[in-house]
């Protein structure tokens, strides 16, 4: 991976992120707002593209993706398996 997606995004792009990843679902929200509480200080961009491909999901896939419900076929973004990975992890 480049240095440059290993960078950590700034405070604008993390605003703007917050935002474009609100849900449907308030149970995806609330996976994803812990995600932000735990690790919202240390996104690197090449984990925010990740979440940008995860937000593209409607929002059961995303629900059950993040359940386990589902495994992730199709997703071969390296960002979004890791962060599908840290939004899994219970806390």
């Amino acid at each position: 991976m480049s240095p440059a997606m290993q960078a950590v995004i700034d405070d604008r792009a993390l605003s703007k992120l917050r935002w474009r990843c609100r849900r449907g679902l308030l149970e995806n929200d609330l996976l994803i707002e812990r995600f932000f509480a735990t690790h919202g200080g240390a996104i690197t961009r090449a984990q925010a593209e990740g979440l940008e491909v995860l937000m593209d999901l409607p929002d059961n896939d995303l629900l059950d993706l993040l359940l386990r419900r589902a495994e992730p076929a199709g997703i071969d973004h390296a960002g979004a398996l890791e962060v599908l990975g840290l939004l899994r992890k219970p806390q």
